[in-house]
């Protein structure tokens, strides 16, 4: 323990260092890490370390020591050798109606692929997919080592929050960027996310970082940065790393809402998705089998994907990824029936509202993060971790972008319960739909760009 009280002492030296923007050492930041994991140093003094390195930012040499240390700080798992080139994963950077892991980890899984996806829980105006996967009855996210081992093997994917023992620094390090405005940082972000994903020993990583009006970053040279930050960390520590910009202003799908969006991934899994979802899945999907050699292309790859989409392998591997995480196999089932009655399972809001649209013309765009705005307030999210969510509250666009609509024409319907859903609300609401002549419409690719390992 001595070594961790010396560097207590000395630890204020090292912010200084950080502040006046020189390069920390490698020791220093393992000091900073293992002071933060084991508390010698002072909540204060972290918070003055996160503010120094959001102010100066860090090389890639620093970023890549941050990422190791909080990686090394808890657990990594290991694998049997079998599964040798086969396990993966995918990140998103989080945005509205983003329920691309529920469709895309089945897939994964039905192309011999193992998925051991450790997700996290919504915060801010983001949803959170275990808390999707929450609004299903019975469904288990927290999975000792052992069965989450057993779940990859019979089903080949599952998706799990993370344990105590997983990078236990990051914890600490998350709730305090949080209070202290260090949430945007590159190398704190690269290290958050790519120290989790390395904990899970991965062959192959892909990570979805969005751009646009309801993204963390709002344009794709922001964005870009980020994605080049965690794909080189990414790969030097061993893991094939690769990223799909892509823009995050409509939301994705038709859904938004814990259960709503739970029932889209269905459909999806069932050949009956919407194309912007259906593009993110092949794209993130079919990237992640080239990078393994499982496809011999890109396009190979994403017509793979897409084949368990439409042949119900996929479908079938979400079943039995329910059935191992708790879920009773009468429930499963009835979800994953052709024709299933969702709402005789998931819960429903007691009042559905349709908003009306206020002039006629060409659906030119619909603001994401207005509608997740308003739904956070009416319950579909969280202000601090550990607040309950509704997961009935969500809303469904009627509409889709480049749809000509006539005046009075429903084109939202939102559910919600406690608190109701007031007038500045649906002012706001409203606010979220432009409409204008057809030659106003300039649609853009969803996938802006690809970013291949190095």
């Amino acid at each position: 323990m001595a070594h961790h009280e010396q560097s207590a002492a000395t630890f204020p030296e090292h912010i200084r260092k950080k502040r006046n923007g020189e390069q920390l050492s490698a020791g220093e930041i393992r000091d900073f890490v293992q002071g933060v994991k084991y508390k010698t140093i002072q909540e204060s003094q972290i918070g003055a370390m996160l503010m120094a390195i959001w102010q100066q930012g860090m090389v890639a040499e620093e970023t890549l020591a941050l990422t190791k240390e909080m990686m090394m700080s808890g657990e990594v798992m290991s694998w049997p050798a079998e599964w040798e080139g086969l396990v993966v994963d995918k990140h998103s950077t989080g945005g509205v109606g983003d329920k691309i892991s529920l469709v895309l980890a089945p897939a994964l899984a039905a192309c011999g692929c193992k998925v051991p996806m450790i997700s996290g829980r919504g915060l801010a105006h983001t949803g959170g997919t275990l808390d999707k996967l929450e609004s299903i009855p019975g469904f288990n996210v927290y999975q000792s080592v052992e069965q989450l081992h057993r779940i990859l093997e019979e089903v080949g994917c599952c998706i799990v929050g993370q344990t105590d023992n997983l990078v236990p620094a990051d914890k600490v390090m998350y709730a305090l960027r949080d209070v202290t405005s260090t949430v945007d940082s590159l190398p704190l972000i690269t290290g958050s996310i790519i120290s989790k994903k390395g904990a899970e020993s991965l062959s192959a990583l892909v990570l979805d970082v969005k751009f646009g009006n309801a993204a963390l970053y709002k344009d794709l040279g922001s964005a870009k940065s980020l994605a080049q930050s965690m794909v080189t960390v990414g790969n030097s520590l061993g893991i094939r790393t690769g990223a799909v910009l892509s823009r995050m202003n409509c939301p994705i799908g038709r859904c938004v809402g814990n259960s709503l969006e739970v029932m889209e991934s269905l459909e999806c899994l069932k050949g009956r998705g919407p194309n912007d979802i259906l593009e993110l899945v092949t794209s993130l999907g079919g990237l992640l089998l080239w990078m393994i050699g499982r496809a011999g292309s890109l396009e190979e790859g994403k017509l793979v994907i897409s084949t368990t989409l439409q042949n119900g392998a996929a479908l079938e591997t979400f079943q039995n990824m329910m059935i191992g995480q708790g879920v009773t196999s009468q429930i499963a089932a009835s979800l994953c029936s052709t024709y299933a009655d969702y709402y005789s399972i998931l819960r429903r809001a007691h009042y559905q509202t349709e908003l009306e649209t206020q002039g006629h013309g060409t659906v030119l765009d619909i603001d994401g993060m207005v509608i997740a705005k308003v739904l956070h307030r009416l319950g579909a999210g969280r202000s601090k971790a550990g607040d309950p969510v509704n997961h009935s509250v969500g809303a469904e666009l009627l509409v889709s972008l480049g749809q000509k609509v006539e005046k009075g024409q429903p084109w939202l319907r939102v559910h919600y319960e406690t608190p109701a859903l007031n007038a500045e609300q649906r002012f706001s609401l409203q606010g979220a739909l432009t409409l204008g002549s057809a030659d106003q419409l300039h649609t853009q690719p969803l996938v802006a760009e690809i970013i291949l390992p190095e």
